[in-house]
């Protein structure tokens, strides 16, 4: 186990602006979204435009990776997402909402999800997570990758693998006809090799014209995901796996999600729609 001293709040930056001419998502300076109403399906053309969208997150989480290295902070990983999807035409989709302050997630080491960028500074043997949202054409794009900063210890750099093997497992799962809840087995069954930890609460969603549609993706077995996957349907898998217990606690921030014993966690997330025969993933650079 990595000897990295745990992570403490720091301090945040101004909210960065986004240029008038960019369309915002409709929960952008109220409390919360309005619920969404609309069905799982989605037309082909709400798909092409979730390819642009998608497209442009993935890129965006990638410019931003491109400048991860020792000394760097989170907030700077905020900067250049945040200009690269504006620069594109779309609006950092995490920005605003429910009172998120910051134009992507960034999540170190213990932090499960959410962590909010700040004056954190990245240090060498460190692994972080980028999640990053576009929204553009009306539609939003949703993925996230944890990456390894500097010279990380080997139990970590193992998770990170797994991780994402189980996203790519639970990808190669999604069939029309299918119950959703075979998503979850499959990374379940996986992790559980490793003995790693499932985290429960926070889970893959529906998306479409809603960042969060109310569909409910569980990375675990669960046996109420019942729901039957159709061709058109559009949704997140992204599994979180931690070295021990998917238990977790909250910071003051009401965002930060830390694991309960501190011990570490990775993630890895793709927007796919279901097609005739397998997964898209809508979510490639």
């Amino acid at each position: 186990m990595s000897a990295q001293s745990l992570l403490v709040p720091g301090e945040l930056s101004p909210t960065r602006s986004v240029p008038g001419n960019i369309r915002r998502p409709e929960y952008v300076g109220r409390p919360a979204p309005t619920p969404y109403t609309g069905p799982e399906v989605q037309t082909p053309e709400t798909v092409e435009a979730m390819r642009v969208a998608g497209r442009i997150a993935a890129q965006a989480m990638e410019e931003a990776a491109r400048h991860i290295a020792p000394g760097v902070t989170t907030d700077e990983l905020d900067r250049v997402a945040h200009e690269f999807m504006c620069d594109h035409g779309a609006y950092p989709s995490t920005l605003g909402y429910r009172g998120f302050p910051k134009s992507l997630c960034t999540s170190v080491n213990e932090v499960i999800c959410h962590g909010i960028p700040d004056s954190t500074v990245l240090r060498d043997g460190d692994i972080v997570n980028l999640d990053v949202t576009a929204y553009i054409g009306g539609v939003h794009g949703d993925n996230n990758a944890t990456y390894l900063v500097g010279d990380v210890d080997e139990e970590s750099r193992l998770l990170v693998e797994r991780t994402r093997e189980a996203l790519n497992r639970a990808i190669k799962a999604v069939r029309p006809g299918r119950q959703i809840n075979v998503i979850g087995r499959v990374i379940e069954s996986y992790a559980k090799r490793f003995g790693y930890g499932v985290v429960r609460d926070f889970t893959g969603h529906g998306i479409n014209t809603s960042f969060h549609s109310g569909l409910v993706i569980p990375h675990y077995d669960s046996p109420y995901a019942t729901t039957v996957m159709q061709p058109g349907m559009t949704f997140t898998i992204e599994p979180m796996l931690t070295l021990g217990t998917y238990e977790y606690e909250i910071w003051d921030d009401n965002w930060t999600v830390v694991t309960k014993d501190r011990r570490r966690t990775a993630q890895f997330e793709h927007t796919l729609v279901v097609t005739d025969t397998g997964a898209e993933i809508l979510t490639l650079p």
